[in-house]
């Protein structure tokens, strides 16, 4: 039984991964931005806790941090949460994962949401300092950093999942993927030690692929991270 925290987990992807690892019997904490939009009609007992924070908001991402940190050191954390179109994509897809990254115990294993969007995204930086990133900007950011930590700590493996164009509420009604298969590589690389890259990889529906070639390269993770310390206060650490 592993103690795993999911962000974004109160719709669409992120619900799906964390109720399916409740069903495996695994302790899951769940993050959601607004507790109202959960009931107790939703099951929500068979989570091991909540924690409440909106993740466009820097404090808030500290204070998201410091209540998952009063259970402990998570086996694996799921950074699911996301937003497109919206001026918040720089903080929500990027600037999130990296804070929550550098201010909670390094789990044993840690996911990152991707796109197939991320190969189109702009390496230049700037864009993050200046707030002009896209959404496939930011999910080439958060590939990058995924692929950054994958060899930075003994004891804890990364990757980076593209979940598919999926019919989710951001995904939209006309998104070609199928839903179901769209939380199954989380939950598999959550729980199951046979992965192979064992770390490092960037997964789609349990299969590697080739990433943007800067998500990478050695050179651009350290000016990311340079800038994402710089961005937040905050070392990786």
């Amino acid at each position: 039984m592993a103690l795993i925290l999911v962000t974004g987990a109160s719709s669409g992807l992120g619900r799906h991964t964390a109720d399916a690892l409740a069903d495996d019997g695994h302790d899951v904490v769940v993050h959601v931005r607004d507790p109202a939009r959960l009931t107790d009609a939703d099951g929500t007992a068979r989570w091991k806790g909540i924690v409440t924070g909106d993740l466009a908001e820097p404090d808030e991402i500290r204070d998201v941090a410091r209540q998952a940190c009063e259970y402990g050191r998570f086996d694996t954390v799921i950074h699911n949460a996301g937003v497109l179109h919206s001026p918040e994509e720089i903080t929500v897809n990027t600037v999130a994962p990296y804070l929550l990254t550098a201010l909670m115990d390094k789990p044993a294993r840690l996911i990152y949401l991707s796109s197939s969007m991320h190969r189109t995204g702009s390496t230049d930086l700037r864009r993050l300092a200046s707030g002009t990133a896209t959404y496939d900007d930011t999910k080439l950011w958060v590939t990058a950093l995924a692929l950054a930590c994958a060899f930075r700590w003994e004891g804890t493996t990364s990757h980076a999942v593209d979940p598919g164009w999926v019919p989710t509420r951001m995904g939209g009604p006309g998104a070609s993927d199928d839903l179901a298969a769209g939380h199954r590589t989380q939950v598999w690389l959550a729980t199951h030690h046979d992965a192979t890259p064992p770390t490092g990889g960037y997964w789609y529906h349990r299969q590697t692929q080739t990433p943007h070639p800067a998500s990478r390269d050695e050179a651009f993770q350290a000016r990311l991270l340079h800038l994402l310390e710089s961005h937040t206060g905050v070392p990786l650490g």
